[in-house]
């Protein structure tokens, strides 16, 4: 049985185009009677013609032949485009997403470097939580992102842009405001305020477990503003990689931020990405421009909205 494939369909366009087997026959680099063979079967495996062959004038498409051959070239111009679109001119598309707590400090100047470094590609972006972050990745459904490295398997590469500690957040009149560093075993003697967030929580706890401590929980907040209002009302110590600018929570309440000393609680905020990615993709390129914009921005990071709790 035969099955058509690109090659047939690049045989009938050929034809509809040149109108004469022997024009045609050139074009697509085959000898006349293996086109006109060729040619033959298709129409019979269609069951239709689709040219109509008159002695000593040129080949015409039949009605189910023109049909037939604009989809064919619709169906080839998308082959084209698959395995070269930068020739084929078709729109290169990239899909950036970020850790929501990262986003406003590091998107918005991730986006403006690509965009004057990739003009000619479709940058689209995203904030969001860890697991729908590493669901987009795994999924297909974005090329690159910017996020701690939680959760992520060895199927991505990463690109390391800085190292942050977390710091404990306390009212000014806390015992702990007037440290200049606390360990973790300090910390578990008090009432702690962490994230709600599935892969943030398990992060912290983990952290208390290496060292065989077991953390007193007195509140998990579900967004960074409310655990930082917490721990400015003095309802626990709350602990974030989190240092937004003024040192006032939402609620107008002053907080003070004390550095944690364990190294082992500094974690990498990192530029992931799908390995083996073709070097002439969007995506490869976008690799190299980030890392070195973002890199710079390390200073940025120190301040940024950027937390695990």
């Amino acid at each position: 049985m035969l099955y058509l494939t690109l090659r047939h369909y690049e045989y009938v366009c050929a034809v509809a185009r040149h109108g004469s087997l022997s024009a045609a026959a050139d074009a697509v680099h085959v000898s006349q009677p293996a086109l006109s063979a060729a040619l033959s079967r298709i129409e019979e495996h269609l069951g239709h013609a689709l040219f109509l062959r008159r002695r000593g004038t040129a080949l015409a498409l039949t009605p189910q032949g023109r049909r037939f051959a604009e989809q064919a070239q619709a169906l080839l111009d998308q082959a084209a485009r698959l395995e070269n679109p930068k020739e084929a001119g078709a729109v290169q598309k990239l899909t950036l997403v970020c850790f929501s707590d990262l986003a406003p400090f590091l998107l918005a100047p991730a986006l403006k470097a690509l965009r004057q470094a990739l003009p000619d590609v479709e940058v689209s972006h995203r904030a969001c939580g860890f697991e729908p972050l590493i669901s987009a990745l795994s999924r297909g459904g974005a090329d690159l992102a910017i996020t701690y490295d939680l959760g992520l398997d060895a199927a991505f590469s990463r690109a390391e842009l800085d190292r942050i500690a977390p710091h404990a957040l306390v009212p000014p009149e806390h015992p702990l405001a007037e440290r200049t560093g606390i360990s973790l075993a300090e910390l578990a003697q008090h009432p702690l305020v962490l994230s709600q967030e599935g892969l943030s929580v398990q992060h912290m706890l983990g952290l208390f477990k290496t060292q065989g401590l077991v953390p007193r929980i007195a509140h998990r907040a579900d967004s960074l503003e409310l655990l930082r209002s917490l721990a400015a009302n003095g309802e626990g110590v709350g602990i974030s990689y989190s240092l937004p600018p003024g040192g006032v929570s939402y609620d107008g309440k002053a907080l003070c931020a004390v550095p944690v000393t364990d190294t082992g609680a500094q974690e990498p905020v990192i530029l992931a990405a799908h390995t083996g990615t073709p070097e002439a993709s969007p995506a490869y390129k976008a690799q190299q421009i980030l890392r070195e914009v973002l890199s710079v921005r390390r200073s940025d990071l120190a301040q940024a909205d950027h937390h695990i709790n």
